[in-house]
């Protein structure tokens, strides 16, 4: 039984191998599972499972191979989504027509879309019943119901919903959605690095047994330094604007770069759309650095993390004017390039989608800064990028 089952797993790239069957024997040996499935697939569960980001990979091979339930879930989604997306456009209401929509409350709401979602069995474009897009049904996205119920991504229709059914809270199941903070304080804990420094107050356990051993038994206490944290960062992040809607984001990363206890130095600045010769010590803008006195007190082993979408009109990156009065002009793509040779280890998170990369400024800005996606994934390879060797 448990062979075929760590097959299963494997196909749906968990890591189990020879050590996880024999901790799963042991634990059924023992009676840990009470001689039920449940109490199997909590025992397994935890065995088995070594990332939360495997939880829903083990629950899918779990029901397909005990349970016999046969699905793709990523395959039904993306489907979903995609549909979704492609909205039919809705058609102009005359007067009389929206005046006969019936408004209902939020618990008739909630009771009709569950319905719905169990008769319902194709897609559906148009009409005032079923689920889909460009009509009047209460249920969907593109059309038009004063109190309906948008489903898929945010966007199109008449912006008249009273409840979202695609705001989903995230447990963390995933590594390809929004962080949370403490998986963003997981992320960055990896750019941690200690150097010996100060006083040698610190007992060398290995070097004392060495030394003890070289002097023919006799104690020889060996002392050093204390590790203490080695790793300076700078965080860059664009405020305002475009980037309003992933204000949580960034207020999420700048709390858990705050809480961090393992970095020797953590320095925070701002700046809107791109770095015009300068960036700022407070959201708001002020008290400002320019950009050479910057470098001048920073050395290129500071770490860089640059947050913004990177999007704004071509002329306020290419665009060239002087940043103060008897410099030459410059555009922001310069002070970009001018940042990025200084510091070696430096990286730009982007909270926009991967899918909308290109075709504009921010296919500008990935030319000179590697650029990843502030997800999960995204910030383990960011993070993997800043500590690679130069």
């Amino acid at each position: 039984m448990i062979v075929p089952f760590l097959y299963a797993l494997r196909r749906r790239k968990l890591p189990v191998g020879t050590q996880e069957a024999v901790n799963l024997a042991k634990a059924l040996s023992l009676g840990l599972h009470e001689s039920s499935l449940e109490g199997f697939y909590e025992v397994a569960r935890a065995l088995l499972v070594h990332s939360e980001q495997h939880l829903d990979d083990f629950d899918i091979a779990f029901a397909e191979h005990f349970r016999g339930v046969t699905f793709d879930a990523v395959k039904i989604t993306e489907e979903i989504r995609g549909w979704l997306e492609e909205v039919q456009k809705l058609r102009e209401l005359t007067d009389e027509e929206k005046a006969s929509i019936e408004a209902l409350d939020l618990d008739e709401l909630q009771r009709l879309f569950e319905q719905r979602l169990k008769e319902q069995t194709s897609r559906h474009d148009g009409g005032n019943r079923w689920i889909g897009t460009g009509g009047t049904s209460p249920f969907g996205r593109g059309g038009y119901h004063p109190t309906g119920m948008s489903v898929g991504p945010a966007g199109g229709g008449s912006r008249g919903a009273v409840k979202s059914a695609d705001a989903r809270r995230y447990k963390g199941y995933r590594t390809d959605v929004v962080l949370d903070l403490r998986q963003i304080e997981v992320a960055l804990r990896r750019l941690r690095a200690f150097n010996r420094e100060g006083y040698a107050d610190e007992l060398d356990i290995e070097g004392t047994i060495d030394a003890t051993a070289k002097n023919a038994g006799e104690l020889d206490v060996v002392v050093r330094p204390p590790r203490r944290p080695d790793t300076r960062v700078l965080l860059i992040m664009d405020v305002g604007g475009s980037m309003d809607p992933y204000a949580d984001a960034v207020s999420q990363v700048f709390s858990a770069a705050k809480r961090a206890t393992h970095w020797k130095e953590l320095r925070t600045f701002y700046f809107h759309n791109c770095v015009y010769g300068r960036v700022y010590r407070t959201d708001h803008f002020g008290d400002p650095i320019g950009v050479h006195e910057l470098l001048r007190v920073t050395s290129p082993k500071y770490k860089v993390i640059f947050l913004g979408d990177a999007l704004m009109a071509p002329y306020e990156l290419l665009a060239t004017s002087a940043d103060e009065p008897g410099n030459p002009p410059t555009s922001g793509l310069h002070w970009l390039s001018v940042l990025r040779e200084h510091f070696p280890h430096s990286i730009w998170l982007n909270p926009e989608a991967p899918r909308g990369w290109s075709g504009n400024t921010i296919e500008a800005v990935r030319s000179v800064f590697p650029m990843f996606h502030l997800t999960v994934d995204g910030l383990t390879e960011a993070v993997q990028e800043l500590t690679r060797r130069r």
